[in-house]
C-alpha cells in the first residue's frame, strides 16, 4: 500500500492548476443515465472515485469513452469524456459495487425515472458520519415511487411513471438534492423541492440538466422548481473547477508561506474559506487567471469557524484549516455541524505535535505548535490532507499512511506540490 513521504520546510512558490470538482463530476455523470444520447464532459477530474463510477455506471450499459489529447493539452488537464446510455441493460446496482462509493446510490434517481424500477443497494456505513438516505427514499415516494427495504436493498417501482410535486427536505442534503433534481426532470408535471442544498455543485449539475433539455429553475437558492419533460438529450458540459482543492492548496500556502496562484480556480465557489484565510493574515487576490494566494514573513493569526452549508464555510475544509491553525498566534475554535464524527484527524495531527482539545463537536486549537515529522495515518479523504499540509512545515520527515484516501479526491497531488518546491513522494509503504 502507497504512503506519503514529506520532508518539511519549503515554501511554495508557483503555479497549481485546480482541477474539476470531483463533487460536481460525479453527479454529472450519473445523469448520463437520464438519455439514450452522449452526454460529453470536458474537464473531469482523474480520480479513484470516478474511475469507481465509471465500473458502476458500465454495469447499467453506459459506455465510456476518454477523448485523446488536443494540441496544446498537458497532463494537467482534464479529462473529456463520452458517455452514452444508449440501452439500460440492467437497473440493479449491487452492494459489492455501492458500497464501495456512497455517491453511487444517487442512481436510483435516473433509473427510476427512466425505467420507472430498479433494485440499488443501500451503501452502508460511513467513517465521517451515518449520512442516512431517508432523503432519498421519501422524495421519491412523494414522486409516486413504491419504494421497499429487502434485505439491504431499495427496491423501487413507478409503474405509471414518476410525477411531480412539492417536497421539503427536512435537513440540508446535497447527495439528496442531485437525486430528486435528476429523477423529477423526466417526472409528469411540476415539481418544487424545498429547503434544498445551495452547493455550486447543485448549479452545475442544474446548467448540465438544462442543456440537456431539461426545465429547471432556482438552483443554487432554496427552492428548485422542475418542470418534467418526457425526454432529455446529450449535451457537452465543463465540470466546474473544484472549491474544496482550491482551498486546500489555498491554506498550504498560507501553512508554508510563498507565493502561488491557483490558475483555473473562481473564489465565488468559496468566498466564506476565502474570507476567513484572510482574516488570518494570508494574502488573497483575484486575478483573471484564478486566485493568488501569498503570504511572505506575516505571523498566522486564530480564527474561529464553524461549518456551514453553502455559502458557509464548507466542512470537507474543517481538517485542512484545523491544520493551518496549530500554527497561528493564539487559540482558534472549530466548529463542526455538519458530519457528527468529523475530528477522527485530531489524533493524528496531535502526534506531529498540535495541541488540540475536544469538547463535542467543537475543536479548540492551541496555536504556535511546533510540529515534528512522524508516522501518521489517514482516516478519510479530508484528513489525509490535512495531514500532509501538517507535514509541509513539520521539521524533518512525515510519512502519511493509507493515501489510497486521498487518491479518491485529489488528482496528482504530489505533482502539483512538488512543482511549487515542496519535497514530497509517493512511496511503497
Amino acid at each position: 500500500m502507497d504512503a506519503i513521504r514529506i520532508v518539511g520546510g519549503a515554501q511554495l512558490n508557483g503555479t497549481i492548476p485546480i482541477s474539476g470538482a470531483k463533487n460536481a463530476a460525479l453527479p454529472l455523470m450519473i445523469a448520463s443515465l437520464l438519455t439514450d444520447e452522449e452526454l460529453i464532459l470536458e474537464n473531469l477530474p482523474r480520480l479513484r472515485d470516478v474511475q469507481q463510477l465509471q465500473q458502476i455506471l458500465s454495469n447499467h450499459g453506459v459506455s465510456y469513452m476518454i477523448e485523446g489529447k488536443r494540441p496544446g493539452m498537458d497532463s494537467m488537464d482534464g479529462q473529456i469524456v463520452r458517455l452514452q446510455a444508449r440501452e439500460i441493460i440492467d437497473t440493479r446496482a449491487p452492494y459489492d459495487l455501492v458500497s464501495k462509493m456512497r455517491a453511487s446510490f444517487w442512481v436510483i434517481g435516473p433509473l427510476l425515472a427512466r425505467m420507472k424500477e430498479c433494485r440499488v443497494s443501500l451503501p452502508g456505513g460511513c467513517a465521517i458520519g451515518t449520512r442516512p438516505v431517508d432523503f432519498f427514499i421519501d422524495g421519491l415516494k412523494a414522486l409516486g415511487a413504491e419504494i421497499d427495504i429487502e434485505r439491504g436493498y431499495a427496491v423501487a417501482s413507478a409503474p405509471e411513471g414518476l410525477k411531480g410535486a412539492e417536497y421539503e427536505f427536512s435537513k440540508v442534503s446535497v447527495g439528496a438534492t442531485h437525486t430528486l433534481m435528476m429523477a423529477a426532470t423526466l417526472a409528469k408535471g411540476t415539481t418544487v423541492l424545498k429547503n434544498s442544498a445551495r452547493e455550486p455543485e447543485v448549479t452545475d449539475l442544474a446548467n448540465c440538466l438544462i442543456a440537456m433539455g431539461a426545465n429547471i429553475s432556482g438552483a443554487g437558492t432554496d427552492t428548485i422548481t422542475i418542470e418534467g419533460v418526457e425526454k432529455l438529450h446529450g449535451a457537452r458540459h465543463s465540470v466546474l473547477p473544484d472549491r474544496i482543492e482550491t482551498g486546500t492548496y489555498a491554506m498550504a500556502v498560507a501553512m508554508t508561506g510563498g507565493d502561488v496562484l491557483l490558475k483555473g480556480a473562481r473564489a465565488d465557489l468559496l468566498q466564506a474559506a476565502l474570507d476567513v484565510l484572510e482574516q488570518t493574515g494570508t494574502g488573497i487576490e483575484v486575478t483573471n487567471e484564478g486566485i493568488r494566494v501569498s503570504r511572505n514573513g506575516s505571523a498566522l493569526k486564530a480564527v474561529d469557524v464553524t461549518t456551514d452549508p453553502f455559502p458557509g464555510f464548507p466542512t470537507d475544509l474543517q481538517a485542512q484549516f484545523m491544520a493551518l491553525m496549530t500554527r497561528a498566534e493564539g487559540t482558534s475554535t472549530i466548529t463542526e455541524t455538519i458530519f457528527e464524527n468529523r475530528f477522527m484527524h485530531v489524533q493524528e495531527l496531535a502526534r506531529l505535535g498540535a495541541s488540540i482539545s475536544l469538547d463535542g463537536q467543537k475543536a479548540h486549537v492551541e496555536g504556535g505548535s511546533e510540529l515534528k515529522g512522524a508516522q501518521v495515518m489517514a482516516t478519510d479523504l479530508r484528513a489525509s490532507v490535512s495531514l500532509v499540509i501538517a507535514g509541509l512545515v513539520a521539521e524533518g520527515e512525515t510519512k502519511v499512511n493509507r493515501v489510497y484516501h486521498l487518491d479518491r479526491g485529489f488528482e496528482r497531488l504530489e505533482d502539483k506540490l512538488t512543482a511549487c518546491g515542496a519535497t514530497i513522494e509517493r512511496i511503497s509503504a
